[in-house]
């Protein structure tokens, strides 16, 4: 399933972001996964997920240009399937599981 630029995310709870000259690097402590973000671009959509209503919005506020979309939707996509990202009303219906 595609990564849904129209839908909010945001980084996961469990995420911390390192800032380094190439972008950053992104650690999951419930995981232990490691993640590079590639360039500072990335690290600035990934920053700006939380304070924008869609991702889509987010990379706009990053300087994304319509040409860049199908590079950074696919970024984005890698980081939603190692669980570094998560999509807003996942975590909605996962709460209501939870009680």
């Amino acid at each position: 399933m595609p990564f849904e630029l129209e839908h909010p995310w945001r980084l996961d709870r469990q995420v911390a972001i390192r800032p380094e000259p190439f972008g950053a690097l992104a650690y999951h402590f419930g995981t232990r996964r490691l993640s590079f973000l590639k360039s500072r671009k990335l690290l600035d959509v990934v920053r700006a997920l939380d304070a924008q209503p869609t991702a889509l919005d987010a990379c706009r506020s990053a300087g994304v240009t319509e040409q860049e979309l199908p590079v950074y939707r696919r970024a984005l996509e890698t980081l939603a399937s190692s669980g570094m990202v998560v999509e807003c009303s996942s975590l909605v219906a996962e709460q209501a599981d939870h009680g």
